[in-house]
């Protein structure tokens, strides 16, 4: 596999409506389209950090100067004997995880376009579609929300999934369950909560859901076994799961029972597979989270959650349940609450070029 060239494109697309977590809000998504081409063929990856500090300390512009300056012509004009090889040498490139998503993951779609194969069939995935769940951030009225759950429960979703923070909690859980009854539910805290509301999620342990995630900060394993023990409900870690070395200190703690992996947290498919092997392993259940991305990651999202022992529907939702556009054809679709996933080698979508034209924000070619 030989690096010829890298084409990276920021691009900017409206969102539907402002999502909002504890964190912030956005009403915009931006995300950075890496087109790598090796020996004919083309590999798209997508480094899609959200704007400001909504999710993590890494941004789109710090995305950028990363791949421009670093990332991309470290590894043009490189050769690697294998698809392991290429992902092992870019993970251990001084650079966040956010920035090295984007080529990591455009090398897998090249590989599965070698072989001849769909990309979910490369991450080793024997169901051709994966289930989707809904999720919808925090609104002023308690009203609206419920309203955004009507409005998309008729695609047929597979659960429910509110954003909660201290102070809007069991009024929220209780607004749904009154209204939809025994819809599959679960919150996301985004990290918003301390070892001393446990009043609280003792509270919602009686509402039947089907996990808390991510209550407490990422680092806080010790507090988060605490918790574990004192509740019914399993504790999902998301933002808490960055390497590999968090996922062995957690298990052994017992500080959670459901692992939220979400591929531009942890760098790429590989260091995901390592992640997903290991919960198996441990007989931890899995779910792949997004932020969500933009198609491409969206899709990527969609192909490593129908691998088996992903026991919840991913966060992968359809294209226009979030974007006014998006940067992919076709568009990603939930029907019945399944994303089928193409046949097509590699990623199975195009990237229109009129559509990253529509949306750009700078381009940079970089080659030897």
């Amino acid at each position: 596999m030989r690096i010829d060239r890298i084409v990276l494109t920021h691009v900017r697309i409206p969102l539907v409506e402002p999502f909002r977590i504890s964190n912030g809000e956005v009403a915009v998504k931006d995300g950075i389209v890496v087109a790598l081409e090796s020996e004919g063929l083309i590999g798209h990856g997508e480094s899609s950090p959200m704007a400001g500090s909504f999710y993590s300390s890494d941004t789109p512009e710090s995305c950028w100067q990363q791949l421009t300056t670093q990332l991309a012509p470290a590894i043009v004009g490189r050769e690697f004997v294998s698809l392991d090889e290429a992902s092992t040498w870019m993970d251990r490139q001084p650079a966040s995880n956010f920035a090295k998503v984007g080529i990591e993951t455009a090398l897998w779609d090249i590989e599965a376009q070698r072989r001849g194969i769909p990309l979910h069939r490369l991450l080793g995935a024997t169901r051709d579609y994966a289930e989707s769940g809904l999720a919808v951030g925090l609104y002023d009225e308690t009203g609206q929300m419920l309203a955004a759950i009507e409005r998309h429960l008729s695609d047929g979703y597979k659960r429910v999934k509110i954003k909660i923070c201290p102070g809007h909690d069991v009024d929220l859980v209780k607004a749904v369950r009154g209204r939809f009854g025994d819809v599959p539910l679960m919150t996301d805290a985004n990290a918003s909560y301390a070892l001393s509301d446990l009043p609280v999620y003792r509270e919602l342990d009686e509402y039947g859901l089907k996990m808390f995630e991510q209550p407490l900060a990422g680092p806080a394993f010790e507090d988060s076994a605490i918790l574990q023990r004192s509740i019914d409900t399993p504790i999902c870690l998301d933002e808490s799961l960055e390497t590999f070395a968090d996922l062995e200190r957690a298990a052994e703690l017992k500080s959670f029972r459901i692992a939220n992996i979400k591929i531009q947290r942890v760098g790429g498919f590989r260091n995901a597979l390592k992640l997903y092997h290991r919960c198996r392993e441990l007989g931890l259940s899995i779910w792949i989270g997004t932020m969500p991305e933009l198609g491409i990651g969206q899709a990527q999202g969609a192909a490593l959650s129908a691998l088996d022992g992903c026991d919840y529907p991913t966060d992968v939702e359809s294209s226009l349940r979030w974007f006014r556009d998006d940067i992919v054809t076709p568009y990603v679709e939930v029907r019945d609450g399944l994303i089928r996933l193409p046949n097509q080698p590699g990623l199975g979508y195009a990237i229109p070029e009129d559509k990253l034209q529509r949306y750009l924000v700078a381009r940079q070619v970089i080659e030897q």
